[in-house]
């Protein structure tokens, strides 16, 4: 608490949004009644050249950088403050934009790391050998716990990582034990890239394991919200020394139930550091 006192709330925020250009009215009203000091986006859909930049900056976030794909993938992060692209990991060898790290510059604080991840969806059937998507995002779980395992301090990695580990990150553990994003070898190479860097779970962090929290809900509902039947499926994670900051992190479930919203909702982390503006 004390921390918190003396020092400026900063919130870092992640959101799949499911298309940059056809929901940037969305993008807008979040960053109006949110106000993160940090937007990463995951699924742009969209060439770099194509986002909606000048409408970012409209809104207050002049700071930007993105990697993009006409049509699928794509990541973006939006700043109120200064940043620095720091490149772009080519998980796989793909040649997937599926992920960009920048440095953010916040007021009267040593810079902050962030690597928005974009982990790949897996298909529908949990076998390697009959789902060549199950293969990759496997690989790409194994990938991030090599690169992230010393990704230093003052570190952020966050974004649609695609897996809800535990047993009240989705709304069945028995029934999803074998659906794509549930499954024991995708809970187990995921704990491990998270234990690889000693990260903290910053939604967990701040609401029990023993509660359901979920970040995404699917379109195939008739009324997503009275089925509730989610999956915790966005994450942001901290270095152990912003995992002292830490002050609050939520998942903004209402905008699920904006008009024609992504079907993941925002998660934000707010960490006290550097000094009120």
């Amino acid at each position: 608490m004390g921390a918190g006192s003396e020092q400026a709330v900063r919130r870092i925020a992640t959101w799949n949004i499911n298309s940059a250009r056809l929901r940037i009215d969305l993008i807008e009203r979040f960053l109006a009644e949110e106000v993160p000091d940090v937007l990463c986006l995951q699924e742009t859909k969209s060439p770099v050249e194509k986002l909606p930049v000048d409408r970012f900056e409209a809104a207050g976030y002049g700071h930007w950088a993105a990697r993009g794909q006409p049509g699928y993938n794509g990541v973006a992060v939006l700043s109120r403050w200064p940043l620095e692209d720091l490149g772009a990991i080519d998980f796989c060898a793909m040649g997937d934009a599926r992920h960009i790290a920048v440095s953010v510059s916040f007021p009267g604080a040593e810079p902050v790391t962030l690597h928005n991840v974009y982990t790949p969806a897996g298909g529908d059937e949990p076998d390697v050998e009959a789902n060549p998507k199950f293969r990759h995002k496997l690989d790409f779980v194994d990938e991030m716990a090599e690169r992230f395992a010393e990704a230093g301090p003052r570190s952020v990695v966050l974004g649609d990582l695609n897996i809800a580990p535990l047993e009240q990150d989705v709304w069945s553990h028995k029934q999803l034990l074998k659906v794509v994003s549930h499954t024991p070898v995708e809970v187990e190479k995921f704990t491990r890239a998270q234990a690889a860097g000693g990260w903290i779970d910053a939604a967990r962090r701040i609401t029990p394991e023993s509660e359901k929290l979920y970040s995404w809900w699917s379109y195939r509902a008739r009324d997503w919200a009275a089925s509730n039947r989610g999956r915790r499926l966005d994450h942001i994670w901290l270095s152990p020394d912003l995992g002292e900051a830490l002050t609050d992190a939520a998942v903004i479930k209402a905008a699920r139930g904006w008009e024609k919203p992504s079907d993941h909702a925002p998660v934000i982390a707010s960490l006290a550091i550097g000094a009120r503006e």
